[in-house]
């Protein structure tokens, strides 16, 4: 371990959070992780960091607090309280929160957290479990920039494509940006597959030939197989793709942009959901097509 690296405190080992954490492990860093269940927080030991038995004594100590954690209502509860982040977080300390949550909720953040002497990043990520497993994120963060300049080389550890998009919120406005154009991309590729298959066109031939074309897209290259093989175990669930759909549909009617296609696609998200999808990978909004196109499913 070198000294000299700043101390890393992790919230929320999730299915993004315990790569990530892990990623930085790798890079030389000391990190030390809280989280509800005790076998991520096992996982983390088990990789070379620290436990901790509450978010107040991850962070004590921490020149850097990182929370990655489901949505608004959980970055709320892990930074705000007397056992939250900015009661116990050390004056100076730097918060990026790369959970995706509201625009607002990040400014507020950011501000709640200057009157502690705490400096924030909101810094949301796009790639999913894969993205996160290869260090291969990209990075949208909103902030200052000096700030963004500290946190740079963490940011190396976790991610290839790493920008500052703007003051704080941006990041956030970013990400929703991302899962508008994923949520459609998926969707346009689940009906794709349903046309070519009840075509009877040779699936696997036909995805290949369409993703080395103008079709082609990180997504598809990333979803093939989950199409395929119809397996949806999740990378993203769609129940956090529903969450991301809220804040796009809502941020977008707050500065007045129209978003034809992305509201049917919210729809669309939100229905597999209440038909009991929720648990399963975003790729499943194949199921949602199938179901449209008389399948059973």
């Amino acid at each position: 371990m070198s000294s000299n690296l700043p101390k890393v405190a992790w919230i929320g080992l999730g299915i993004m959070g315990s790569p990530m954490a892990e990623n930085l492990i790798k890079a030389g860093y000391q990190v030390t992780g809280y989280t509800l269940e005790q076998d991520k927080i096992d996982r983390l030991v088990a990789a070379g960091g620290k436990g901790a038995a509450s978010i107040a004594e991850a962070v004590r100590e921490a020149d850097v607090v990182i929370t990655m954690v489901p949505a608004s209502p959980q970055v709320e509860a892990v930074a705000y309280g007397e056992d939250g982040i900015l009661e116990n977080a050390r004056k100076g300390a730097l918060l990026i929160d790369m959970s995706s949550i509201t625009p607002q909720t990040s400014v507020d953040l950011a501000s709640n957290a200057k009157e502690k002497g705490i400096r924030v990043l909101d810094a949301p990520v796009s790639g999913g479990e894969a993205g996160a497993i290869e260090a291969v994120l990209s990075i949208m963060v909103g902030g200052e920039q000096s700030d963004f300049d500290a946190a740079k080389p963490l940011f190396d550890a976790l991610g290839k494509t790493i920008v500052l998009c703007g003051p704080h919120g941006s990041g956030q406005t970013v990400k929703a940006a991302n899962q508008l154009i994923v949520a459609v991309n998926i969707q346009a590729c689940a009906e794709a597959v349903v046309f070519l298959e009840k075509s009877g066109v040779d699936l696997a031939a036909a995805l290949d030939v369409l993703n080395g074309g103008l079709a082609g897209s990180t997504v598809l290259t990333r979803k093939k197989d989950n199409f395929l093989k119809r397996d949806f175990a999740p990378g993203f669930r769609i129940d956090l793709h529903h969450k991301d759909m809220g804040i796009v549909t809502d941020a977008a009617r707050n500065v007045g942009a129209a978003l034809p296609v992305g509201g049917v696609v919210a729809q669309l998200v939100a229905s597999l959901r209440a038909q009991g999808d929720g648990g399963l990978d975003h790729s499943a909004l194949l199921r949602s097509v199938e179901r449209l196109s008389g399948s059973q499913v």
